[in-house]
């Protein structure tokens, strides 16, 4: 595999980070968040769009802060999110909630005027207990899915996230019973899911929105691809934007209803806008017919996703002086597990592919690129009791900002009785 680029970082920089921060350490690159966010807010649509922001792909209190000021709102996934989105000082009325699990104190966040999506026909129920006569959303399975992996395909039958479109007669009895007016008709397909697949599932939703009269907001949810590797191809947001919001036109003309339009992207928005820093701390072999090994001080603390899902992120080598030597290695955690591997077989986490990169020597900084999103916050946190490590946001300035310390010990331990 031939070398690849891991973004805004170089020797200079990374050298600076790492004396100040220490390794690992996340590294966010603040014009490339304001890029991507300005790119999702031009999303294609008939009459209004609201981009709401996946935080469970980062949720890092200054990145919160810093899509609201860019007029994003906010897609949660459990009741904690909420709360966490609100003490980053986000609006309750800018944030959406679709769980798996049905917040214990729902009734008083959606008294603080969160929008909520009942996930399934036991949540609406419950939420019609709570809030009998107000108005609702629901996520709907539309039996059809797609992802980069099986693991991130969320629509279909073997997905339980949202109600399976056959049941939409028992949503509308359970509205009826408790006065509620569907209001939202929410779907997710995948994360990395086809755009042909995302269009076709985009008019299917819409023949569902034809089934509640009161429904005037589709939410399309987010999984848009995003290329980390460089062989891999980013979805055109404009390109497959376009063709829904005509859909979108054509069913106000059939019906007279004008339905605003929401996306939530995660990936898209954060993806290669940070890397994970990292020192190369040892190197060795298994013999002539073996591998050679790069030993980082990082891992699947900080980035869990080649282990379980097998997922490509660019790595690179940083020195003070470029070799322009290359050597093939697997790259691996600071783990004791076997699936510590950083450099896996595409789509298969158990199977390794060595990755060409400048010869490496012990101190040398090892960039994980592709690390925005769904690494800091899905790390296996605390494995073999090592600390979450630090984030910095590399601001337009050039200034380096600590946005959250390496966590310590002390802090590990500190609710242990």
């Amino acid at each position: 595999m031939d070398i690849e680029k891991t973004g805004f970082l170089n020797w200079k920089l990374a050298d600076a980070i790492a004396k100040k921060y220490g390794t690992p350490c996340y590294v966010y690159d603040e014009s490339s968040l304001e890029r991507q966010a300005k790119a999702a807010l031009s999303f294609p649509n008939a009459f209004g769009l609201t981009v709401r922001y996946a935080m469970k792909a980062a949720s890092n209190a200054r990145i919160l802060k810093l899509f609201d000021k860019l007029g994003l709102h906010i897609d949660a996934s459990s009741g904690y999110e909420v709360k966490r989105a609100m003490l980053a000082g986000i609006a309750p009325q800018k944030i959406s909630l679709s769980s798996q699990q049905l917040p214990d104190d729902l009734g008083k966040l959606v008294k603080l005027g969160i929008h909520y999506n009942a996930c399934s026909l036991l949540q609406l129920e419950e939420y019609g207990k709570i809030a009998p006569n107000t108005e609702v959303g629901v996520r709907i399975n539309p039996g059809l899915g797609s992802g980069g992996t099986n693991r991130t395909n969320v629509g279909g039958p073997a997905s339980s996230f949202g109600i399976w479109f056959e049941y939409i007669p028992q949503i509308k009895e359970v509205a009826k019973k408790y006065g509620l007016k569907i209001i939202r008709i929410h779907t997710h397909i995948g994360s990395g899911s086809d755009p042909k697949i995302w269009q076709k599932v985009a008019a299917m939703s819409l023949d569902t929105v034809s089934q509640f009269p009161d429904a005037n907001t589709l939410d399309m949810g987010g999984g848009f691809k995003v290329g980390r590797m460089s062989y891999e191809k980013s979805t055109d947001l404009k390109k497959i934007g376009a063709p829904v919001a005509r859909l979108v036109k054509d069913f106000a003309k059939k019906t007279g209803r004008k339905i605003h339009f929401e996306i939530e992207p995660g990936t898209f928005l954060l993806a290669n806008c940070a890397c994970v820093l990292s020192s190369v701390k040892d190197i060795c072999n298994t013999g002539k017919k073996g591998y050679s090994f790069i030993k980082t001080d990082s891992g699947m603390t900080d980035i869990l996703r080649p282990s379980i899902y097998g997922a490509q992120h660019p790595i690179s080598i940083l020195k003070k002086k470029s070799t322009r030597m290359r050597e093939n290695y697997i790259v691996v955690g600071h783990c004791c597990e076997s699936g510590d591997i950083l450099t896996p077989a595409p789509a298969d986490p158990e199977a390794l592919l060595p990755r060409k990169l400048e010869k490496a020597d012990i101190g040398d900084y090892c960039v994980i690129g592709g690390a925005g999103a769904y690494c800091s916050a899905m790390s296996t946190s605390n494995y073999n009791s090592y600390p979450a490590s630090p984030e910095v946001l590399l601001k337009k300035s050039g200034v380096i900002s600590l946005i959250r310390k390496r966590q310590t010990l002390e802090q590990i331990l500190e609710n242990e009785m």
